[in-house]
């Protein structure tokens, strides 16, 4: 049998606030805009992330942002690789966003966006 999925092209995240979730993803984590994204009668963005995309989707979040797990290990999120935890360590103390470390005891921290999002970075030299 052939391979159905054949690798991740997105992953989509809601937010109360286009322009404020946009100075987290752009402004703290550097990510790129993807000028291409339609107008979807909505507020949002797409995020460039290497060959794959974070899509922003301004809507009502049905999902409760109080009394969400504080490590963001135990709960839904999404992973990204890093050249050097320390330089995002550095850039999330500069910005007051709070992080824990994982408690796999690899070289990765967890933090959230402003809407709440987990997000976890995994420190991967290239091989």
């Amino acid at each position: 049998m052939s391979k159905l999925v054949t690798g991740f092209h997105h992953a989509s995240l809601i937010v109360a606030d286009t322009t404020r979730a946009l100075d987290f993803y752009r402004g703290v984590l550097g990510l790129t805009v993807d000028r291409s994204r339609p107008d979807l009668g909505y507020p949002g963005a797409w995020l460039n992330l290497g060959e794959q995309q974070i899509h922003l989707l301004e809507l009502p979040n049905p999902d409760p942002l109080q009394g969400r797990p504080a490590h963001g290990g135990l709960d839904r999120h999404l992973a990204f690789r890093v050249e050097t935890l320390d330089d995002l360590v550095t850039t999330l103390d500069a910005a007051g966003i709070g992080y824990t470390l994982s408690r796999s005891g690899r070289r990765a921290l967890f933090c959230r966006d402003p809407d709440q999002n987990a997000l976890e970075f995994i420190q991967q030299t290239k091989a």
